[in-house]
């Protein structure tokens, strides 16, 4: 079988078990956040941490509870990091420099997972379990949190409460997430990926020098970094490696890992505001950029322009040949237009336009299908804007879901759209003036121009992943990727509680079809797509052209 036969059948498969779990895994969470009833160990974590389940929360007392929550996770993160060479199970790994666990911490917290070491010689075991992978479910549920928050400000009437974030965080990640991450890294297990409570094993090569093969309890934490769209692995060569990934079959796996909430996701918001179709809608868009990405990637990847690639039949450069072009390309589009930032192959290998399309995933905002959560809250944002402009261009009434679309809800959208921008243009124009920084790329001209724009990229969208011929250990990159990182997440989650805290506000109107612009079916659909790329490409196409366009085009 070929690689391209492979890799429809691959497609095929994957679309095939999205459509069949999409039903019941959305309505299944759309059940966890609207249930009064509390599971046993949730009443226990409620009565220890003085919560009153039943309580709800205002838009400011919810945008409270998460940062105060992420600011304490930070600490407790960035500690156990400097601390970890006097801690059990440090398998003689030093604590870390302050400013690599500064930029860890906040990347963790973030949903990030953003790495600038090595994981499998600077992170000792017990980090890895009682830190990152930590972290890797708790950043999971605040994002799907502020999701449901956003959700609930959409369908209630002048309540003013977003429901409770402690609830929705302790519900998000003993019912979904830990479940989910058990299947996923069970699977992983049983195809040979690496689980282990010792902290390495020695070995002897075959020209008899001896070599050392770190291990872990591994598998686990690949396993929720996929499903709650995290991205760090515990190699550095991530999913590349045999030992997270050793098989196709786990690399669909990972895929679909890598999915499913997000996808589902829409079903939840549909089931939740009664009005499927209106989900059917998002995913729709979600779809079609993802599977434009998709074709980009995959055809650019196949091309055989070089001597190099005609031999090999393919740009197979930077890419595992267990997967070849259509599995690293599924992954590569999967990560990116999600906030994972995992990687199976070196995106700084794949071609000028390939490598470019990665980056354009992200620069959209990452909402095709984006992450657990932020890329649902994100769309709905965008579908906030796509009403009160559509509204504006026919003459219709500004409304969404019979909430009135005015100055504040509007100007409070447009805050959320322009934040990750700025950080990204910033971020890219003060490091491109710096001439220390130029130092530390391996490439000049356009491609080193892509390898600092994906970074700042990669950072403000929570990404995680980078093109890997920019090195990023000097104190600068250190603390400008983690501002980044931080004011990437924790500005727009402030946003949109304060969106939905206005629309909360509101008693929702019976909608006049001749006066109201409708918010679904394939018109709004169309509309809210163009919105999309007209708002990312009006923003980032003079930095594109610098970089990855001009590189396709020399």
């Amino acid at each position: 079988m070929n690689s391209t036969l492979a890799g429809v059948l691959t497609l095929v498969f994957i679309l095939l078990v999205l459509a069949a779990v999409y039903i019941p895994l959305g309505d299944y969470m759309a059940r966890v956040y609207s249930s009064t009833k509390d599971l046993a160990v949730e009443r226990v974590l409620y009565r220890v941490g003085g919560v009153d389940p039943r309580s709800g929360q205002t838009w400011r007392g919810y945008a409270l509870s998460v940062v105060g929550f992420s600011a304490a996770s930070l600490l407790v993160l960035y500690a156990l990091q400097r601390l970890q060479g006097v801690l059990p199970w440090s398998d003689d790994k030093p604590g870390m420099p302050p400013t690599v666990a500064f930029n860890t911490a906040i990347s963790f917290v973030a949903n990030t997972n953003w790495q600038s070491y090595t994981p499998e010689s600077t992170i000792s075991n017990l980090t890895q379990m009682l830190g990152l992978a930590v972290q890797n479910f708790l950043s999971a549920a605040v994002g799907m949190a502020v999701a449901v928050a956003l959700v609930r400000g959409i369908v209630a009437r002048k309540t003013g409460h977003l429901g409770n974030f402690w609830v929705d965080l302790v519900r998000g990640t003993i019912r979904i997430l830990l479940p989910l991450a058990a299947i996923v890294a069970t699977i992983l297990v049983l195809q040979g990926a690496v689980q282990s409570w010792r902290t390495g094993f020695d070995f002897t090569m075959l020209d008899g020098t001896n070599g050392h093969a770190p291990v872990g309890p591994f598998a686990s934490q690949e396993a929720i970094k996929l499903v709650g769209t995290n991205g760090g692995g515990t190699y550095g060569a991530n999913s590349a490696h045999p030992f997270s990934n050793p098989t196709p079959l786990t690399n669909v796996v990972q895929i679909l890992a890598i999915l499913i909430i997000p996808v589902c996701l829409t079903r939840t918001y549909g089931t939740l505001v009664g009005d499927r179709k209106q989900g059917l809608t998002l995913l729709g868009v979600m779809a079609a950029i993802w599977g434009a990405m998709l074709a980009i990637v995959w055809t650019f990847e196949s091309r055989t322009d070089g001597l190099a690639t005609r031999a090999a039949g393919a740009a197979l450069e930077g890419k595992e040949l267990r997967f070849d072009v259509p599995g690293s390309a599924l992954f590569a589009v999967s990560t990116t237009g999600t906030s994972t930032g995992a990687v199976n192959a070196a995106h700084d290998s794949f071609s000028a336009a390939g490598g470019g399309a990665l980056i354009w995933n992200m620069l959209l905002g990452e909402v095709a299908p984006g992450g657990v959560g932020s890329g649902l809250y994100g769309l709905l944002v965008l579908a906030i804007i796509t009403v009160f402009v559509g509204g504006l261009l026919v003459g219709r009434s500004p409304e969404f879901r019979g909430k009135r679309i005015g100055q504040h809800e509007i100007t409070l959208a447009a805050l959320y759209v322009l934040v990750m921008p700025a950080l990204v243009l910033l971020g890219v124009s003060i490091t491109v003036l710096l001439s220390s920084t130029t130092g530390f790329l391996s490439n000049d001209g356009p491609h080193g121009f892509s390898e600092i724009l994906y970074a700042y990229a990669s950072a403000a969208n929570n990404n995680g992943s980078a093109f890997g011929g920019i090195t990023v250990t000097s104190d600068w990159f250190q603390i400008s990727l983690g501002l980044a990182m931080l004011f990437g997440r924790l500005l727009p989650i402030v946003v949109v509680l304060a969106l939905a805290g206005r629309l909360a506000a509101q008693s929702p109107k019976e909608t006049d079809p001749a006066t109201a612009l409708p918010s679904r079916g394939i018109l709004y659909g169309a509309l809210l797509l163009g919105t999309t790329l007209l708002v990312a490409g009006l923003t980032f196409f003079p930095a594109m052209a610098l970089g990855p366009i001009a590189e396709a085009l020399s």
